[in-house]
C-alpha cells in the first residue's frame, strides 16, 4: 500500500525540525564551552589586575616610608549604602534622596558612585543609613549571595551568566567577573550595571543593635552615618 503524500510531507517536516533542533543544541553546547573558557580567561585577567594594583599600593607605601614621607591612596570612588531606619519622621527631602538611591525598604543596600553631588546627598540622609567603602570581597559576596538582576522590569536571580548577558551584554558585560569589575572600578558603564542590579535585601545584623545606637552617629558609638572601611564588617553580619 502506497504511503499517502500528506504523511510523507509530515514525516519530512518532522525530520527537518529534529535536525534543526539537534544542530541548535550542538551549536549552543559549543558556544557554552567557548563562553566558559572566555569567562575564565577574563576572570584571570581581572585577578592579575587586582593583584598588580595591590602590589603597587604596597610598594608605594614602602617607598614613601623609606623616603620618610607618607603614601596617600586615591580617594574612594565607590560607596555601599545600607538603610538602617524606617520611614517614621523622615523629612520629604531625605525620603526623596533615599528613593533616588533606591533604598525603599529597611536593610536595603545599593552601590553609589562618589562625587560632590552624591556626597552631599549622603550627608542629608545620614541619620537613616550607614555607608562606607566596600572591598572587592564584599562586592563579590553581595552579588554572588544576594544578587538579583532587573530584566523586563522583573527581579531575576543571577543564577548564571545568561542573566547578565541578556541585561548587560550590549555593554560588553557578559559574566559575573565583568559585573564585579565594572562596579569595583566604577567603569564607564557603572550606571547601567548598577541599575541592572536590584537593591540587595540584607538580613538584620547578627546580634542586632539597640534603638539608641541606631540614632547615634557611628563616630559617637552608634550605627548611622559614614563608617569608612568598617562597612565591610557590618555587611558581613547581614549576609
Amino acid at each position: 500500500m502506497k504511503t499517502p503524500e500528506s504523511v510523507l510531507k509530515k514525516e519530512a517536516t518532522q525530520a527537518k525540525i529534529q535536525k534543526a533542533q539537534a544542530e541548535a543544541t550542538t551549536a549552543a553546547t559549543a558556544q557554552g564551552v567557548a563562553d566558559r573558557e572566555a569567562f575564565a580567561k577574563q576572570a584571570q585577567t581581572y585577578q592579575d589586575e587586582y593583584a598588580a594594583a595591590e602590589k603597587a599600593a604596597v610598594d608605594n607605601r614602602r617607598a614613601a616610608k623609606v623616603a620618610g614621607g607618607f603614601y596617600v591612596p586615591a580617594e574612594p570612588k565607590l560607596a555601599l549604602i545600607v538603610r538602617i531606619r524606617g520611614t517614621i519622621g523622615v523629612s520629604p527631602k531625605a525620603k526623596k534622596v533615599m528613593q533616588l538611591f533606591r533604598l525603599r525598604q529597611l536593610h536595603n543596600a545599593t552601590f553609589v558612585k562618589l562625587n560632590e553631588a552624591t556626597i552631599r546627598m549622603l550627608r542629608l540622609i545620614e541619620p537613616y543609613v550607614t555607608y562606607g567603602y566596600p572591598t572587592r570581597a564584599t562586592v563579590e559576596k553581595l552579588i554572588y549571595k544576594r544578587g538579583f538582576g532587573k530584566l523586563h522590569k522583573q527581579r531575576i536571580a543571577i543564577a548564571d551568566n545568561t542573566v547578565i548577558q541578556e541585561g548587560l551584554g550590549q555593554y560588553n558585560i557578559r559574566c559575573t567577573a565583568d559585573l564585579v569589575h565594572e562596579i569595583i572600578t566604577v567603569g564607564p558603564h557603572f550606571k547601567q550595571a548598577n541599575n541592572f542590579l536590584w537593591p540587595f535585601k540584607l538580613s538584620s545584623p547578627r546580634g542586632g543593635f539597640s534603638s539608641k545606637t541606631k540614632l547615634l552617629h557611628f563616630l559617637e558609638g552608634g550605627e548611622a552615618g559614614a563608617r569608612g572601611d568598617e562597612i565591610n564588617k557590618f555587611v558581613k553580619k547581614m549576609l
